[in-house]
């Protein structure tokens, strides 16, 4: 069983789970909340402890795959891994795969707002109420796209790694968080998961400083590859910074619904963090590419978890 949890990597499970339950949050005390009561039933809890476990799930799938096509990859960059070592096989490998995607979004069709309260009426709700399992299904084609040379593998490209993964890691998961509680049919939800897709479209290159020599050689040409380790840590620099700043402006023009002083202050703490982030990447950008988790790594990883965190509270004040 060790084997297959280090299969999954669960460090990684965390900020998916943490994403889904802020994103619900954020609905709950949102202005769209369609129970005007606010009542926090037994069917609210269930249903977001069923997404933001599905979400678990569907993370772990993407692991699992990421690392079944990025075999040669690891062999260079993370040769501990349970595939390179030979602990889990791949055809193995690809059971837990198609396993935990099937546990990470078959499920999600039960994640149906009020009024439908029962899993009766939940599963039998009208088709355009599913906006859950829809988003959790591009997500999961998403993972596909990163990794399947024959689905485009993303990964090799500089712009499009980036891309597949702010989108779903970023934008739908704030947005299918929402579904769990409120509608995504206003632009709230989309504009607070804009703001954690602007930071990841940046954000996401940390890790490929410290990949270089086996993305290199697995033909993936990430940022520090394709532009050089420099000029690719002043490319990344804005995204740690400028998104953070869409939060007081949404609270000052209505789009965020929150505790507006809370969110202008979050967002100026953050953009201030991210400022601190992008001085220990762009100082010696040579050091990224000698230390397996740099700082600035495990910052990005903070600082998202804490913004999930303080989008959550600002909801509840």
């Amino acid at each position: 069983m060790k084997r297959f949890v280090t299969l999954a990597r669960p460090f990684t499970l965390l900020p998916p789970l943490l994403g889904i339950i802020s994103g619900a949050i954020c609905a709950w005390g949102s202005a769209h909340n369609p129970d005007p009561t606010r009542t926090l039933t037994s069917s609210v809890i269930l249903t977001v402890a069923l997404g933001s476990i599905c979400a678990a799930f569907l993370n772990a799938a993407n692991n699992t795959l990421n690392q079944i096509y990025d075999l040669e990859i690891d062999r260079i960059n993370k040769p501990s891994r349970p595939i390179v070592t030979g602990e889990v096989s791949i055809r193995e490998a690809w059971i837990y795969t198609w396993i935990f995607y099937a546990l990470g979004t078959i499920p999600t069709w039960l994640v149906v707002v009020h009024p439908f309260t029962t899993w009766t009426q939940k599963l039998f709700a009208p088709l355009r109420y599913h906006e859950c399992f829809f988003i959790y299904l591009i997500a999961l084609v998403s993972t596909f796209v990163y990794s399947v040379p024959a689905l485009g593998r993303t990964k090799a490209h500089p712009l499009g790694a980036n891309l597949t993964i702010a989108i779903p890691r970023g934008c739908l998961l704030k947005v299918a968080g929402w579904t769990m509680v409120a509608r995504a049919t206003f632009a709230e939800p989309w504009y607070i998961g804009s703001i954690f897709m602007l930071f990841l479209l940046g954000a996401a290159s940390t890790k490929d400083f410290s990949d270089i020599e086996g993305d290199r050689a697995g033909g993936c040409r990430t940022l520090p590859i394709a532009f050089g380790v420099k000029r690719a840590a002043w490319m990344i620099a804005p995204f740690f910074i400028f998104p953070w700043l869409l939060m007081p402006i949404g609270a000052r023009t209505g789009v965020l619904t929150g505790n507006a002083t809370f969110l202008s202050v979050l967002g100026i703490v953050l953009a201030l963090w991210g400022a601190y982030t992008v001085w220990l990447i762009v100082r010696n950008p040579d050091e990224l590419t000698s230390t397996e988790n740099h700082p600035s790594w495990r910052h990005m990883y903070l600082m998202m978890m804490a913004a999930q965190i303080g989008f959550a509270a600002a909801y509840l004040i």
